[in-house]
């Protein structure tokens, strides 16, 4: 496992904190009577500057409407509840136009996400505050392992690679100081996966806070110094990234340890029944049809999310 650097616990404020947090979707049904959807449910993370978060989740679990809702990128029918706050400040519409692409900035996971008619030297420089933005473009370049003929380049004449280092050289000389990564690295060979967990690593060691989004959970682990483990659209665990090891005793979550021990590696062992979408919750627990371990309690009662040996985790029996 990856050695983590420069990326230890903070008891300062959280840059990021969100708590019991909904999304909900107004919607109309027949007869035109409106009704709510509920896709994210009672989730709660923070991060603090300099430190990776990674969350993961199956598809459809809610990981990049969590990304959306923090950027402020949500349609108009869509209902927040809950805390979400930047530097202590609640994250309200008008804050979130006012720091997205500024102090919030997201890597998206498509290499498309560059302007195709403009060379990319430039679109870095768009984001750089200061007057030498030819000069610091060039730095962020070679700190990035960029030729500086890179930035007379359009995307199209770039590698896949080399424009990963451009959207990643991009965010590291906006000034933002949360970094939202939304599935960057599906489908990249292993020198191009190396090289982006090199760049998110180089993003906290400059004290950004990162968002790893991903339902990988082999990369977070190299990634992360933390692991929300999202499930129909709710928290039901944040582990540390060395917890997860042998055969997930240090695990606190069912869930959690059923993915785990479902990797090849592992016990390649897999999990009976498949994911609910988050407004087909019960009362009870959300994972208690598919838990090994359930108990009247479960089908009951929701789970409170608490501290249990260094995490957290929503669950009766942790």
């Amino acid at each position: 496992m990856t050695t983590k650097t420069n990326r230890k616990e903070s008891v300062q404020e959280p840059l990021l904190e969100v708590e019991n947090f909904s999304l909900l979707f107004r919607h109309y049904g027949k007869g035109l009577r409106e009704s709510n959807l509920e896709v994210i449910r009672k989730f709660d993370l923070t991060i603090h500057e300099g430190e990776i978060v990674a969350v993961v989740g199956a598809s459809g679990s809610g990981k990049s409407l969590l990304a959306n809702a923090i950027l402020g990128i949500l349609p108009d029918h869509a209902v927040m509840k809950g805390t979400l706050n930047y530097k202590g400040e609640a994250l309200s519409h008008k804050k979130l136009l006012a720091l997205r692409g500024k102090e919030i900035s997201l890597i998206p996971q498509s290499v498309n996400a560059l302007d195709p008619l403009m060379k990319t030297g430039k679109q870095v420089q768009t984001v750089i505050k200061e007057k030498n933005k030819r000069e610091i473009q060039n730095a962020i370049f070679r700190k990035v392992g960029l030729a500086e003929e890179t930035g007379d380049r359009y995307p199209f004449e770039l590698s896949g690679g080399m424009t990963r280092r451009v959207i990643a050289a991009t965010a590291m000389v906006s000034g933002a100081q949360l970094i939202i990564a939304d599935e960057p690295t599906p489908g990249l060979d292993p020198a191009a996966l190396h090289e982006t967990i090199n760049f998110m690593k180089q993003l906290a060691k400059d004290g950004k806070g990162i968002m790893f989004i991903t339902h990988d959970i082999e990369t977070a682990i190299q990634v992360a110094d933390k692991v929300a483990v999202f499930y129909a659209g709710q928290t039901v665990e944040i582990a540390h990234a060395n917890d997860f090891s042998g055969k997930g005793e240090k695990l606190r979550h069912p869930y959690t340890k059923a993915l785990w021990n479902a990797l090849p590696q592992n016990e390649f062992t897999p999990i009976d029944g498949t994911q609910p979408f988050a407004y087909e919750a019960t009362e009870g627990c959300i994972f208690q049809p598919r838990c090994p371990i359930s108990t009247d309690i479960c089908r009951q009662k929701q789970p409170a999310f608490h501290s249990v040996e260094g995490g957290e985790v929503r669950c009766f029996h942790a």
